[in-house]
């Protein structure tokens, strides 16, 4: 809130001082004696904000070890996690970066509650674990116990019905997906080494943008040789935006419409607030190079390296399609992701996923965060697991 209230303040100036400096034909005469006077104005708006976050920080510290105690390892409420949920997937990078107690840890969970990645304490905490560990990985501005979803949980399901044990990733998805995927193969190399019984099989289920980072994660742990790589059984992608989301690449040209008149080009500083996580979903960024020494809100063609499936795994990606099956439409989506996009399909042939034909699916008249929890989609995720 305070940032933002800073962020406001810059754009107001800005435009004050576009507007009231007279026309750019005339070299904008009045520029100088704006700002003489506008200055101090705003100058006094940043200061009080300053002092009122002093004191809220102040306020918290304090807090914070009174609280403690009395939260113990009780999961805090879902309504605060969700919302500090998207706060992390709108501006999660400004608040790691900050320091902002806001800001979220990458952490293995069950029901809410942190595990600790030592065998002791996953035997505790898993006294029926199985040698089949399913890790599920939700999207951009949500959390893991956002997998319920109308009374149904995939990884709850799939323990019932087919014997997994079910692990949830919880992070910061407003880091760039390289940054999550890196730290996430580090904890599925953690987890392995520590469960308490031999793993048979890893299944990776992701959601929306956990499907870029499990994506990544394989990569970095083949690239570091993790053991986890060869427990991979198979990777399962729900709405995936494997090239890109329409609603980030319309953000994008927003910015740049505003940037070309002067008087509304300060209103593009407040796009530019959107987090590393959002901008990465562009075209579906997976790697460092896709994003390092680029200026991330300049338009660009998608120049990305290429990143295959990964290696000896199945791979297997579900689309949703808003529309009823049979119905004409040109450009099918669930309404944040295209139907090809899902499906890894581009039309440069080199960035084509290439899932193979039988294991890619449209679930048809179901939405993006339908995918969740429509019957049908678990029916598929059941059919393809249990082979």
């Amino acid at each position: 809130m305070i940032e933002a209230t800073n962020r406001i303040a810059d754009v107001v100036e800005a435009m004050h001082l576009g507007i009231g400096a007279g026309p750019a034909v005339l070299g904008r005469p009045l520029e100088r004696p704006v700002q003489l006077l506008t200055r101090p104005v705003y100058g006094s708006v940043r200061g009080v904000t300053r002092l009122v976050g002093d004191g809220i920080d102040a306020a918290l510290a304090r807090l914070e070890p009174l609280a403690a105690p009395l939260l113990g390892e009780r999961p805090p409420g879902l309504g605060r996690e969700a919302v500090v949920a998207a706060l992390n997937g709108v501006l999660g990078d400004y608040l790691a970066a900050s320091g902002n107690p806001l800001a979220i840890e990458m952490r293995l969970r069950s029901d809410g509650r942190p595990l600790e990645l030592h065998p002791d304490a996953l035997r505790l905490a898993f006294p029926r674990a199985t040698g089949k560990l399913l890790v599920l990985v939700h999207g951009s501005c949500v959390n893991d116990r956002q997998w319920t979803r109308r009374g149904h949980d995939h990884g709850a399901a799939l323990a019932r019905d087919l014997g997994f044990t079910p692990i949830y990733l919880h992070y910061n998805s407003g880091l760039h997906v390289s940054v999550n995927g890196r730290a996430f193969a580090g904890l599925l190399e953690q987890l392995v080494a520590a469960w308490p019984t031999p793993v048979d099989d890893l299944v990776l289920l992701a959601h929306s943008m956990g499907g870029l980072v499990a994506r990544s994660a394989c990569h970095f742990g083949e690239a570091e040789g993790h053991a986890w790589r060869r427990k991979l059984r198979a990777l399962v992608c729900l709405g995936t935006p494997h090239h890109g989301a329409p609603l980030e690449r319309g953000g994008h040209w927003i910015d740049l419409l505003l940037g070309v008149s002067r008087y509304s080009a300060p209103l593009a500083r407040l796009g530019k607030l959107r987090s590393a996580g959002v901008t990465d979903m562009r075209h579906g960024n997976v790697l460092d190079a896709h994003w390092e020494g680029r200026d991330r809100f300049a338009h660009g063609r998608d120049d990305r390296v290429p990143l295959p499936l990964p290696q000896g795994a199945r791979c297997y990606a579900i689309a949703g399609s808003a529309a009823v099956q049979g119905a004409a439409r040109k450009r099918p989506t669930d309404g944040l992701v295209p139907v090809d996009s899902a499906l890894g399909v581009h039309e440069r042939p080199e960035l084509t996923l290439g899932f193979p034909e039988a294991h890619r699916w449209i679930a048809h008249g179901t939405k993006h965060l339908d995918l969740l929890s429509r019957p049908e989609v678990y029916a598929k995720l059941r059919s393809w697991l249990s082979s």
